[in-house]
């Protein structure tokens, strides 16, 4: 019997305080299911259903893809895709051959795409058609051997699958078949399912998922397959009143993403149906949610702030859902009230990192959930706040401190960078630098973050990689990001930027220069210049943004004052 903790005492009803986990791999668990519910859907596309048994003769056929053009265990291969079929299936493809995962945001630029695959050593692309022009600079200067490319029709039924290329000529793009340069359906065509040995291991690497850290330097973390499986029973045991084979969820995380591939990989587990959004646009999700009526929705609280504005949100059926859920960021209350008006399902806030494969903590579900707190730590899941300072003296219920973790689903570390792995895995707990207080029921609340990341829809922003471009335009001396509150980001990213001594700049400027070499979402959104006339002269200011009467932090002190 586990050690009763603080939080155990707010457990719903029926959740275990620890597990006997199932050393199952989440492919073999695939194969599992679709022995057990062979007919439900796995993955619902715009009309196309895909069932249990399908996905998983779809998933043996590009396992012998992979290996047909020449992949082993151990090789890594980049998914650099949206929420379509093909993402699922290539990523439970290199689960089953022993390959490694590494999902890859497709909204990249040339350059961070690089980074990427060289850095995971990436040996084959399974990408878009859409994406030709970019992987085709990307390929010469990285070593990936292999392209496969997906159109975003292949799965969809019958006739859009037919008027998808005419109707949609932007959106599609034809493949020419060339040296190391395929087209998935011509793949799979020459594949059957069955015969096929699952190489998943249990203590095996599976993926590398990429975040940042205290440097702002992307890095791959490190995820076994017995981290992926052990999160999605930790979910399936902390929300018993969910019935195996039976949920509906709206997939509207991006699968390259931590939190959607937790999703993707505990809705295989428990034989659920993924409702996929591609593109989590609002009218996009309401479409989808009139039309499938989900039992579960997940997704950061930009989504649930432009679904509430979205006059036809509120006229839905909401008979069905039985649960709104969040990461990323605390939903508002305003949201809470607002959704709360419009059904009965509950709603709850969620906490995790990609160095934790992703959850970590929640409200719970069946039990009292605490406006304002991500909840409590999941089964099996050890936590603690600590003084900031040392990180070695643990605080009191109602003070606060640094949020660490020891658990089963905690990351193996990050490739090829021990020494930034030291600096967050010490003793067996992984240190998450958010600044967190326990309450006297074990609830959780994140007050603020060691570092300096900024998050904003969801998405980790490291104000180091931002600063790099500003400091390479020629007329910028000196520049420092940093995120402002948001209303509906949650966070954006805001820019202080020194203009050099005689030349001037205009924010489009900035902008422009910066999506040229960034991701939109990191693009700055707010800017703020000052204009250096000597060396000893800083801080004048020439261009108004500012957020008020908000303390400055130590990062705006250092350009506003120069210090």
């Amino acid at each position: 019997m586990a050690l009763e903790k603080l939080w155990h005492k707010s457990y719903a009803p029926g959740v275990p305080y620890e597990l006997e986990y199932d050393r199952t791999t989440m492919s073999r668990a695939l194969s599992r299911n679709a022995k057990k519910f062979p007919d439900n859907p796995a993955l619902i596309y715009f009309g196309r259903i895909i069932s249990f048994r399908e996905l998983d003769s779809l998933v043996d056929r590009f396992s012998k893809a992979l290996a047909g053009i020449g992949i082993i265990p151990g090789d890594k291969v980049a998914l650099i895709m949206p929420n379509v079929p093909q993402m699922t299936v290539a990523i439970y493809a290199c689960y089953r051959t022993g390959a490694v995962a590494v999902p890859t945001n497709p909204l990249y630029t040339e350059t961070e795409l690089e980074y990427q695959l060289n850095n995971s050593e990436s040996k084959a692309v399974v990408t878009l058609d859409l994406l030709q022009p970019r992987m085709s600079e990307v390929r010469a200067r990285t070593g990936v051997g292999h392209i496969i490319y997906c159109h975003i029709n292949d799965y969809l039924p019958f006739p859009k699958k037919q008027i998808f290329p005419i109707a949609k000529k932007a959106m599609y793009r034809k493949v020419q078949p060339g040296e190391g340069v395929h087209e998935f359906m011509d793949l799979m065509g020459k594949y059957s399912s069955g015969g096929l040995e699952d190489r998943s291991e249990w203590d095996g690497l599976a993926a590398l998922l990429y975040t940042g850290g205290t440097t702002g330097v992307s890095k791959g973390v490190m995820i076994n397959h017995s981290h992926f499986s052990c999160n999605a029973q930790q979910f399936k045991a902390y929300m018993p009143a969910l019935e195996e084979g039976k949920e509906r969820v709206l997939s509207i995380y991006p699968y390259f993403h931590s939190a959607g591939n937790f999703m993707l990989n505990s809705m295989i587990w428990c034989g659920w149906a993924a409702v996929l959004v591609p593109r989590p646009e609002t009218d996009i999700i309401v479409e989808l949610f009139g039309k499938y009526k989900p039992t579960g929705m997940v997704g950061v609280p930009t989504i649930y702030t432009g679904l509430l504005n979205n006059g036809k949100f509120s006229a839905l059926d909401f008979s069905k859902i039985k649960l709104f859920a969040a990461g990323a960021a605390p939903l508002l209350k305003d949201t809470i009230d607002r959704l709360g008006a419009l059904t009965n399902a509950t709603i709850l806030n969620t906490y995790g990192l990609t160095e934790a494969t992703c959850l970590v903590a929640a409200n719970p579900y069946g039990g009292v959930v605490v406006p304002g707190t991500i909840g409590l730590p999941v089964p099996d899941t050890d936590a603690k706040i600590v003084d900031v300072e040392t990180g070695l003296n643990e605080m009191p219920v109602g003070e606060s401190g640094e949020l660490v973790i020891k658990a089963p689903q905690v990351m193996k570390g990050y490739y090829k960078n021990p020494e930034e792995t030291a600096q967050v895995l010490k003793d067996g707990w992984l240190h998450t630098g958010d600044i967190g207080v326990f309450d006297e029921a074990g609830n959780i609340m994140i007050v603020d973050r060691k570092k300096d990341m900024i998050i904003a829809s969801g998405f980790n922003i490291f104000p180091n990689e931002i600063d790099d471009v500003l400091f390479s335009h020629p007329k910028i001396l000196e520049a420092c990001t940093i995120g402002v509150p948001d209303e509906y980001r949650g966070e954006t990213v805001k820019a202080y930027v020194v203009v050099r001594p005689g030349e001037s700049l205009t924010e489009q400027e900035v902008a422009d220069f910066c999506k040229d070499r960034l991701t939109a979402y990191k693009v700055p959104k707010k800017n703020r210049f000052h204009r250096c006339d000597s060396e000893e002269r800083r801080g004048e200011n020439t261009a108004q943004g500012d957020e008020g009467t908000r303390p400055e932090t130590q990062r705006e002190k250092l350009i506003i004052h120069g210090s």
